[in-house]
């Protein structure tokens, strides 16, 4: 097993960590006393506010016709409502992205980004390196809410705005901009920087919500409260999942409550490579030199260069995995099954996922150039198969873990 069960940050420690708005006399984040837990509560309810109508302003693009809530559907758990591989932005929606689009649930407890994790119960010895830990977005460049909602505004194939002055004076002419103000101080709008800074503040403060963005509501929390039980099918699922001779999915999507008793997050936060076939649905495919190389690039990069680190992307929470129509960085895989299949037969079946080169042979990996191949998990059931071996899962064994997921969507997700 890659990681071990390790404590969930509390939501408290975001609140501690609001900066100070604008003009005010008592700045939030900062208190003359002792505040109590209803006191601490209270001091975001203004960013939270405005960060939920700014999620949801059009206005905020450079498009006038794209929100974060356009990508990201409160009715898909955040998700995008599409099976697109990528979503079109830009000042006139004609730009592709060039990756999935990720929930939103299930963040309020990612560490930031480090390049070295060492589970508490590894302490004080530095070989059992766990390796890149942590971050938001696929490639872990963010390490918090705002930092994140930084991104989608200011991204030329996302939101578009060209820059920080441009997204503060659609703040300033939105019908919230009086409330703005008086959160953030009466002349926030005088500093556009300021501005956007308070606005960005707000919308994380917004995706720190219990109830929008992790309720703990699915099937799988009740039943393990004691609350509901699991069916027959789904029970054997959960079996497959945590076993390390056959599924191994716990072994990154972590299954079992935390010590504190934190419900799972079904990550472990990690950054890997497994080589998900490339995608020539996305545009930027269509380039034979272009490799999305994750960690190492092109959207970041502070780690342009390191070759240890191409590859590896984030590991997502499996919450509300069986709302997804794309799945994996590139969005290819379009069914929850052939997700679940692809592990169980990379190896042993490589025909049945890659392309074939023009000599009739397997373009295995075909998105990962073969000087990156050494990064590739080799965890279970990624550990020494062959084509023509027997794959991890039978037929049946992957649609009883496809069964188990689907006890992950929260219940304010039925329907959707």
């Amino acid at each position: 097993m890659r990681r071990k069960n390790h404590a969930i940050a509390l939501l408290a420690a975001s609140i501690v960590g609001l900066t100070a708005p604008a003009n005010t006399a008592e700045p939030l984040g900062v208190h003359p006393g002792p505040m109590s837990r209803r006191e601490a509560y209270a001091r975001v309810d203004a960013p939270t506010a405005l960060g939920r109508q700014m999620f949801f302003d059009l206005s905020l693009s450079a498009s006038g016709k794209q929100a974060c809530s356009s990508c990201h559907d409160p009715n898909h758990a955040f998700g995008p409502a599409s099976a697109s591989p990528v979503e079109m932005g830009g000042a006139r929606l004609d730009q592709p992205g060039v990756r999935a689009v990720p929930s939103l649930r299930y963040l309020q407890a990612a560490p930031a980004f480090s390049e070295h994790f060492y589970d508490s119960e590894d302490e004080g010895d530095e070989s059992v390196d766990n390796g890149p830990t942590g971050g938001l977005t696929w490639d872990g460049r963010a390490d918090h809410g705002k930092d994140q909602a930084r991104i989608p505004l200011l991204s030329p194939f996302e939101m578009g705005n060209k820059d920080e002055a441009q997204v503060a004076a659609s703040l300033r002419k939105a019908p919230y901009a009086d409330a703005f103000k008086a959160a953030f101080g009466a002349d926030v709008f005088d500093h556009p920087q300021d501005a956007f800074d308070a606005a960005v503040e707000a919308l994380g403060t917004f995706e720190q919500s219990s109830a929008d963005f992790y309720p703990y509501s699915s099937r799988y929390d009740a039943f393990l409260a004691g609350k509901a039980q699991l069916s027959a099918q789904e029970l054997r699922g959960r079996m497959l999942f945590e076993d390390e001779a056959k599924g191994n999915c716990a072994s990154c999507h972590l299954s079992e409550p935390a010590n504190d008793g934190e419900p799972p997050q079904f990550t472990d936060y990690g950054l890997i490579a497994i080589a998900v076939p490339r995608n020539p649905a996305i545009p930027a495919n269509s380039d034979p030199d272009y490799f999305d190389l994750g960690l190492c690039g092109p959207l970041r990069t502070d780690f342009k260069g390191r070759a240890e680190y191409c590859g590896l992307f984030e590991t997502p929470t499996l919450r509300n995995v069986a709302l997804r129509k794309s799945f994996f960085h590139n969005g290819y895989f379009h069914t929850l099954r052939d997700a679940v299949a692809f592990y169980s037969s990379r190896d042993s079946d490589p025909a049945r996922w890659y392309p074939k080169n023009a000599d009739g042979t397997v373009d295995k990996f075909d998105d990962l150039p073969r000087a990156y191949w050494p990064n590739l998990n080799t965890d279970p059931p990624f550990n020494g198969r062959k084509p023509g071996d027997k794959p991890a899962l039978t037929d049946a064994e992957i649609d009883d873990i496809v069964a188990f997921l689907g006890t992950l969507t929260d219940a304010d997700q039925a329907g959707h």
